[in-house]
């Protein structure tokens, strides 16, 4: 090896020939010459941007590995690298022999059989550039070709086999062969400007575009300044223009037009600096800009540390390019920064684009922002604003965590899309206290997912403070996921279908299905609502049926006259005496007796009312809202169940005083008048009794108890509750839609209380006179039994005339029931005519049902109409 170390690299050169070719040195001369002529250029060799693209490639696999530190060494190692190979060269170029340097085209020409094609290094470098990558990768292959470094073995004290004067021979060989060169080689080259003159000549000179009172300027310069206008720093001869604001070259500055507009594409990166971090210097300090704020912050601050690390490395090769310039391969030319700024440039214009489409926004509307502006083709953009995303939903992701397996909300600056109001009192939590912030809800977090994360926040909290149940959430959930890293944030964007859809499924579940297990279970959710439907729904016949005959003595009076305790222990006793004593005492302690707003004329029946006491958990429930819908219902139902209750007293008042009357044909026509009224309206209540008791409350009711028995959370529980509410309250005819068929029915059940007024009235002079008539005969009988005469001409002339008097007020009933009927048949005709003109089908078939001899359509014109032709008229007028 001592040996090999003194020979020359000429004579190692020929021997690396002979040995590759196998041949002798005669044989290889040809070779030879074209590899001195190779090694000893200023071109680059073509290998190089294989090794570049090598190098590239590990960079980016240490990106995704997340070994930025790695990557950046890799640049620098990789920079040092090419800036020794550099040295050698030129070196070995200078220790030719003389008689090659003499015969510059020997070496220089290029041997025909042998073609060489370098490609523009401008083009290699931004189709390199355009391929983009995240992180260090994209900001830190632009410091391949980096300062150049005199290499171990030539410094003082160190050269073997080469003296003071061969370094000096050397120098004054490289001024040579650069002076000498430069005419050969072609000013086409991509090697810069540097290549074809001297960096000592201006290029406006060169050019020959310089005018009278300009000031020179060389490119070195301009590249001082460009990388300070990089920071955001005014130059010397490049500064801002605040009426254009953007940075210009002075005026009195003579260059080429070429260089300007290249100076002015550099410049912009400077204006896009400003733009990103001035946003950042304001937001930065701005405490009610929030977490999510704050880590937009971050991120814009982690890109401009990456883009001042590339800054740094060019500061650092201007400035071995002043110390060193043993060549002018490695300078730092204007053009170069064009290509090597081309991905930072992109880069920048990128963040500053999102700093203007996320003024304004905080929260999860400015991670919305963020995720709407990476919805792009290029894989490079992307990839940035995905990284800056993930920074960005880190804070909205340990907000959502922390409520979903904790029940905890602590959002100081409103960023979360959860929102929580601490003035709502503890009956209202799970109602009104929390609630969605529908702005605040990130683009990437679908509604329903969002409607998930709220319900599984609110039933914890539910749980703890409504239900007081000391369960620790960890034992309702198993949180699976910890928000601790970002990798979370990073499989959000990635697998929202998956993963995630899944932990919130998860916790959704099992959070929604023990809270429903607490209130089943703990507070017999379900068996009140049953008792709703058997008491306050009448659907617990027995105990109605009982309780109305117990209640009749004491509603018939005034309803001033009325007191509770005494309602409240027929109740009792109408409890005990029926089947709803086996009901469950946590139930019967409930019901209880209410008292309508008296108004004047009002009986017991008017303002009589049952009422169902919830608290605690079930009253979230059956709210106030539906309380009151439960109480309107009960009236309508109670009101109906009395119009039957009174039909049936007027059926058995006929029944039991048709053979006392037989006696009394003159009454014949009065009680035939009233048993086909008395039949009307039985039909009629009847009708009406089966449409409300089958076709609302069973049919609702079973459509509630099939939700409730499929519902997966308590929300699910509260709707179909609220839409059994609304469908018998509609149905019923309690609704705005409906005031005037209640209006109508109202005065129908007030028409079955004057017949049964009037028919009571008919009874009672009908059974005084016969009473009177038996009495009159009976005394007849006892005195023709004594022998007396049975009736003295006086008696019989009274009785006479009392008998004449009754049958005179025969016509006035018969007149006042023919009025009667005439305003009920007329009520009742007005009601189907509102019936078929409903649009609901199931009034329009109730209509039919309480018409079904056609008997009301016989006297009113306006219900010959078909269904038909109904349906028909109302889709035109539509």
């Amino acid at each position: 090896m001592a040996g090999l170390d003194q020979k020359s690299p000429n004579v190692l050169l020929q021997s690396l020939c002979c040995r590759i070719m196998g041949k002798s040195e005669v044989d290889v001369a040809h070779q030879f010459q074209y590899a001195v002529r190779v090694v000893g250029s200023n071109y680059a060799p073509t290998i190089e941007r294989d090794e570049f693209l090598v190098a590239e490639k590990i960079k980016k696999e240490l990106v995704k590995q997340r070994r930025e530190a790695d990557a950046a060494l890799l640049s620098e190692l990789h920079r040092k690298l090419q800036s020794q190979v550099a040295n050698y060269a030129a070196l070995f170029a200078q220790a030719l022999p003389r008689d090659a340097q003499s015969t510059p085209q020997y070496y220089c020409a290029r041997p025909q059989s042998l073609p060489l094609s370098y490609p523009d290094r401008t083009q290699s470098a931004q189709s390199s550039g355009s391929m983009g990558s995240s992180g260090v990768s994209s900001l830190s292959i632009y410091a391949t070709n980096g300062p150049t470094h005199t290499p171990q073995s030539l410094l003082p004290g160190q050269t073997q086999g080469m003296g003071d004067s061969l370094r000096q021979q050397l120098s004054s060989r490289l001024a040579w062969n650069l002076s000498a060169a430069a005419p050969s080689v072609p000013t086409s080259t991509s090697r810069g400007l540097a290549n074809s003159v001297p960096r000592s000549v201006p290029r406006s000179r060169r050019e020959g575009d310089t005018g009278s009172g300009s000031v020179e300027i060389s490119e070195s310069a301009l590249v001082r300044d460009i990388l300070y206008v990089f920071q955001g720093i005014d130059g010397k001869c490049i500064k801002m223009c605040s009426s254009e604001s953007c940075y210009k070259i002075d005026g009195k500055i003579a260059i080429s037009k070429s260089l300007r507009d290249i100076t002015s594409r550099l410049a912009e990166l400077g204006w896009l600096h400003n733009k990103v971090r001035k946003y950042t210097d304001q937001r930065s300090l701005d405490r009610a800009f929030g977490l999510v704020g704050q880590s937009f912050c971050a991120a814009l601050h982690q890109e401009l540390k990456e883009y001042y690390r590339l800054l740094s490395v060019l500061h650092s090769q201007v400035e071995d390019d002043q110390g060193v310039n043993l060549g002018v391969e490695n300078s730092l030319t204007l053009r170069r920064l064009l290509v090597w700024t081309y991905d930072p440039k992109i880069r920048l214009k990128t963040l500053a684009a999102l700093v203007d489409h996320c003024q304004g926004r905080k929260g999860g509307e400015l991670a919305s922002a963020v995720h709407a502006y990476g919805k792009t083709g290029d894989p490079y953009m992307r990839a940035l604003v995905q990284h800056i995303l993930s920074l960005v939903s880190h804070p909205i992701l340990n907000f959502l965590y922390r409520w979903i397996y904790d029940g905890e909300l602590e959002d100081t600056y409103h960023e979360f899309f959860v929102a929580s109001d601490p003035t709502v009192k503890t009956d209202r939590l799970w109602h009104d206290k929390y609630t969605l912030r529908k702005s605040m809800i990130p683009s990437f977090i679908a509604m329903d997912q969002a409607r998930k994360v709220l319900l599984i926040g609110k039933s914890i909290n539910f749980l703890h403070q409504v239900c007081h149940d000391r369960t620790p959430p960890g034992k309702i959930i198993a949180a699976s996921k910890s928000a601790d890293s970002l990798k979370d944030a990073a499989e959000l964007f990635t697998d929202l279908e998956g993963a995630f859809q899944g932990n919130i499924d998860a916790a959704y579940f099992e959070t929604s299905k023990y809270l429903l297990d607490v209130l089943n279970k703990n507070y017999h959710l379900l068996e009140h609502m049953q008792a709703m439907r058997r008491y306050l729904l009448l659907g617990q016949g027995d105990f109605i049926r009982h309780l109305m005959d117990l209640l009749k003595p004491e509603l018939v009076r005034p309803a001033t006259t009325l007191y509770q305790h005494n309602l409240t222990g027929i109740l009792e006793t109408a409890v005990r005496a029926t089947n709803a004593q086996f009901d469950s005492p946590e139930i019967l302690k409930r019901l209880d007796v209410r008292l309508l707003e008296v108004s004047p004329g009002d009986t017991g029946w008017d303002v009589f009312s049952m009422d169902y006491h919830v608290d605690g958990p079930i009253a979230t429930v059956f709210t106030r809202e539906c309380m009151s819908h439960y109480l309107r219902v009960f009236n309508f139902l109670w009101r109906a169940k009395r119009m039957e209750y009174i039909l049936t007293d007027i059926w058995k008042g006929q029944m039991c005083n048709a053979k006392l009357l037989k006696s009394m044909p003159e009454l014949s026509g009065v009680l035939h008048q009233c048993h086909i009224l008395a039949s009307e309206m039985v039909h009629f209540i009847h009708q009406m009794q089966y449409y409300i008791t089958f076709e609302v409350l069973e049919c609702s009711w079973d459509e509630l108890w099939n939700k409730v028995q499929q519902a997966q959370d308590l929300d699910h529980i509260i709707a179909a509750h609220e839409v059994f509410l609304d469908t018998i309250i509609s149905r019923c005819l309690l609704d705005t839609n409906s005031r005037a068929l209640l209006n109508q029915l109202r005065a129908i059940f007030d028409q079955i209380i004057e017949f049964q007024n009037a028919q009571d009235t008919l009874y009672r002079a009908a059974l005084e006179e016969l009473q009177l008539r038996l009495q009159f005969e009976e005394r007849k009988k006892r005195l023709q039994s004594e022998g007396e005469w049975g009736v003295t001409a006086a008696d019989e002339e009274v009785e006479n005339k009392r008998v004449q008097e009754f049958c005179e007020t025969i016509p006035k009933m018969r007149s006042q029931l023919r009025i009667l009927t005439h305003f009920y048949q007329g009520i009742v005709q007005q009601f189907l005519v509102l019936l078929m003109t409903s649009t609901d089908e199931s009034l329009q078939f109730l209509s039919f049902r309480l018409d079904f001899n056609e008997h009301y359509k016989a006297r009113e014109p306006r219900l010959r109409m078909s269904l038909g032709t109904t349906r028909g008229r109302r889709s035109s007028y539509m």
